[in-house]
């Protein structure tokens, strides 16, 4: 049973992790509405595992950017100059909008942990969760309708990317979503629809990055106490794979998808989700 809910969430964690629809969120709910009680899917290492399956899909499928964008970032230092180079700028500018969502997660991690990584969650969080959770959903639409300008993915400045870089800040409560934050964002300053995910795709790498060696740092001292136990490590590399053959086909999907559709059903589907939650909730309240 505990691995195949460690598959169950690692292709949850793949598929969400990319559309605009919240993975935190998703990997609390479904336990939640379940009563998977088993605190070694809630556990740091698995939760490691999840995202760093999902960094392993983003790098794979952009990976030719991203072998352009780290030459030119280290050749803008050697010869301390950006220039015109497209690429270049790319690099510095996804390095900046790193800066608010590390922060945010410095200062606010462990608080969020405490009200979503706690078992029973108290169903106040989930209700403020699922009000979130509608609240991003009406800013995407909004945003995905009115915007009325083309802008490619080279014509990225300062200022949006760190706009985008508070954007993907805000995911650090659960219901945001990190691609949900920053494709709106996008979509708000303009941004045609696949520039706005490319970009917010290639941003999330290194903030799982970031986020993933800090965990496994902590995993590290927790296998040295004897903190962690045998079967976290099981079902390690199931929700390692699951998340990551997940998240690969949903970015392939994802993009091909933008280019002929809004980003409407998305919205639909937070508001629809939200009310299950609202209905959960205040059923198991009563």
């Amino acid at each position: 049973m505990l691995m195949l809910q460690s598959a169950v969430l690692g292709i949850i964690q793949g598929l969400t992790e990319f559309l605009p629809i919240s993975s935190s969120a998703h990997l609390i709910i479904i336990p939640w509405l379940f009563n998977w009680t088993d605190p070694v899917i809630d556990s740091l290492s698995f939760d490691v595992a999840l995202h760093l399956g999902t960094l392993l899909a983003v790098i794979i499928f952009f990976w030719k950017d991203w072998v352009r964008i780290i030459g030119a970032w280290f050749r803008s230092i050697a010869e301390r100059k950006i220039g015109d180079d497209q690429d270049r700028r790319l690099g510095w500018l996804l390095i900046l909008s790193c800066i608010p969502g590390g922060l945010a997660g410095v200062l606010f991690e462990g608080k969020v942990t405490t009200s979503f990584h706690i078992f029973p969650i108290p169903q106040l969080s989930m209700i403020l969760m699922a009000i979130v959770i509608v609240a991003l959903g009406a800013l995407l639409w909004i945003a995905d309708a009115r915007a009325n300008r083309g802008r490619q993915l080279k014509q990225i400045g300062l200022k949006d990317s760190l706009i985008i870089g508070f954007a993907q800040a805000l995911a650090i409560f659960p219901g945001v979503s990190r691609s949900g934050a920053t494709i709106t964002a996008g979509r708000a300053l303009g941004l045609d629809r696949t520039s706005a995910a490319r970009f917010s795709f290639l941003l999330s790498a290194p903030i799982i990055a970031g986020s993933g060696l800090k965990s496994l740092y902590e995993i590290v001292r927790s296998a040295q106490t004897g903190a962690i136990s045998g079967p976290e490590f099981s079902i390690f590399p199931i929700g390692f794979v699951a998340s990551a053959i997940s998240g690969l086909l949903c970015i392939k999907f994802f993009m091909g998808f933008l280019q002929k559709h809004s980003l409407k059903g998305f919205s639909i589907y937070r508001f629809a989700l939200a009310a299950l939650v609202l209905v959960v909730a205040l059923v198991r309240v009563a």
